[in-house]
């Protein structure tokens, strides 16, 4: 009898031991971290369901009790730039945040580009021109970095793995160079504490990024996501199956068909829909932040019917988002993808990148400039942190400076020449030289190579070969090198087009994709 009152002892012991979790908080809320200023500040975790959790920083206290799942979360009320603070969480037992400040947070997203690091050391995509002395200098104590580890999953997640590091020489050669130079120079120019969050994957798509609904409904995405649940539930039913036995996966405009072999996993495949968002966004949700800095493009699937489709992917993708976060229309600045002698930087792509701007509170970085001919991670990553900043500053900080190059407003054709107007035009000027790239047609739509010519705040081009011209483009190259239209803030223009021609026509034989 003794025997069995002592079995039940420990198995009681035992249910109640595993029905025990220390309250235990998103990895967003831990030392060194940088909470958003001026915005109502969700705080969330797990601990045993039904615990009272009461959250304390500054003079504020909020409680509420994990519910049945051991989720719990608060919201902060609004608070002033500054710290450092402390902030504790506790339950059964407390838990300490040490090191936070009050300021500007932003996402960083996208794929190897975001990803690429300051210095060589530290990564696969990394080291830009000037690491040693940057990396020396990276000596700011209010810019904090999150760097998210990289997950991929078939189901939402609610957990993010990761840890904020201040901006030392110690630190920064592991940082994301686009998300460290852009913060910098926030954190110089506001003179407050600024956080960036780092979800970045390499060679990822952007429906990689989207939520499982928001494809699900929409009738040019759905299928892609059928595609993938088909792929999903085969390699669950046919272990061991090779890639010539099951259907094909996704492919890149630029990727070579591989040899067959073991399948792989497809939710380990980050062209796969859905699967980084459920991995790497879903867990940060609603971390409060400013905006979205975002630098993706060079991998995109469905060759030509692909690339016609981007647009409309990236802006069910910043829709998602902002549904997702709650903080309405929040900022969105995305990178223009620049040179690179391959199909995968062609025009059709920076010109589907360029639509993102029909939705409010965007805008787009031009790295015309700073491309390499044979390598898809550029390492001129300097301007590319300045122009995403003076987007910033300029339309969230209200700062009176210029933040964008010259940007097509019109043209008129006067006689054998065409004359293009341009917003953010002052000072328009060409680089190093005469203007380079520009191209004019007649109406059969064959473009020849003509001058240009600087008036004012417009482009004049003409070419002999064209009596009748009706249209001009711009840098419509995948490496325009040289291209040399600038404003008097030296910032580049965009490749543009002012006919309506089907904008792959020309370079359709590249791709691998129908």
């Amino acid at each position: 009898m003794k025997k069995i009152c002592a079995i039940c002892t420990l198995a009681i012991l035992a249910l109640s031991t595993s029905g025990h979790a220390d309250v235990t908080p998103n990895a967003l809320f831990s030392d060194h971290a940088v909470l958003q200023s001026g915005a109502p500040i969700p705080v969330w975790g797990t601990a045993t369901p039904g615990e009272k959790i009461i959250v304390k920083i500054g003079k504020q206290t909020k409680s509420t009790t994990a519910g049945a799942d051991g989720r719990w979360m608060v919201r902060l009320g609004k608070l002033k730039p500054g710290g450092p603070f402390v902030m504790t969480i506790a339950g059964k037992n407390t838990v300490t945040v040490n090191d936070l400040l009050v300021g500007e947070d932003w996402i960083g997203s996208g794929q190897s580009n975001m990803e690429f690091t300051l210095s060589v050391k530290a990564a696969r995509f990394a080291g830009i021109l000037n690491e040693d002395q940057e990396i020396a200098a990276a000596n700011y104590p209010q810019l904090r970095i999150f760097t998210a580890k990289q997950k991929k999953s078939y189901e939402p997640q609610d957990e993010i793995a990761g840890s904020w590091k201040i901006a030392t020489p110690e630190n920064a050669p592991a940082f994301s160079a686009v998300a460290y130079l852009f913060g910098r120079d926030l954190n110089q120019a506001l003179h407050e504490p600024v956080g960036m969050v780092v979800v970045a994957y390499g060679a990822s798509t952007a429906e990689a990024w989207i939520s499982r609904s928001v494809l699900a409904n929409d009738p040019q995405m759905s299928p892609r996501l059928t595609r993938f649940d088909d792929l999903y539930n085969f390699f669950k039913a046919h272990p061991g199956a090779t890639t010539d036995q099951a259907p094909p996966p996704p492919q890149t405009i630029n990727a070579r068909p591989a040899q067959p072999g073991p399948m792989r996993d497809p939710v380990q495949d980050q062209h796969e829909p859905t699967v980084l968002y459920n991995g790497m966004i879903h867990p940060i949700l609603p971390f409060a932040m400013r905006g979205v800095i975002w630098y993706q493009g060079e991998s995109i699937v469905g060759g030509k019917a692909g690339v016609a489709l981007y647009p409309h992917v990236m802006e069910s993708l910043v829709k998602d988002w902002r549904a997702e976060w709650g903080e309405g229309d929040f900022p969105f600045y995305c990178v223009q993808l620049p040179p690179l002698k391959n199909v995968s930087n062609n025009p059709a792509v920076r010109e589907g990148q360029s639509m993102i701007l029909s939705l409010p509170n965007t805008g787009m970085a031009v790295t015309l400039d700073v491309g390499d001919p044979a390598n898809v991670h550029p390492k001129d990553k300097e301007p590319v942190g300045d122009r995403l900043s003076r987007i910033a500053l300029a339309n969230v900080y209200h700062r009176k400076i210029e933040y964008s190059g010259p940007v097509y407003a019109g043209m008129k054709i006067q006689g054998q020449n065409i004359v293009i107007s341009f917003t953010h035009a002052d000072g328009l000027t060409s680089k190093g030289g005469p203007l380079k790239w520009f191209q004019i047609a007649g109406a059969d739509g064959r473009y020849v190579d003509a001058t240009a010519s600087i008036e004012g705040k417009t482009v004049v081009v003409h070419s002999d070969q064209i009596t009748a011209p009706v249209s001009v483009r711009y840098a419509w190259d995948n490496y325009p090198q040289g291209a040399n239209l600038v404003n008097g803030a030296g910032l580049p223009a965009a490749p543009f087009r002012t006919d309506t021609q089907d904008a792959l026509t020309p370079i359709a034989s590249e791709f691998t994709g129908k």
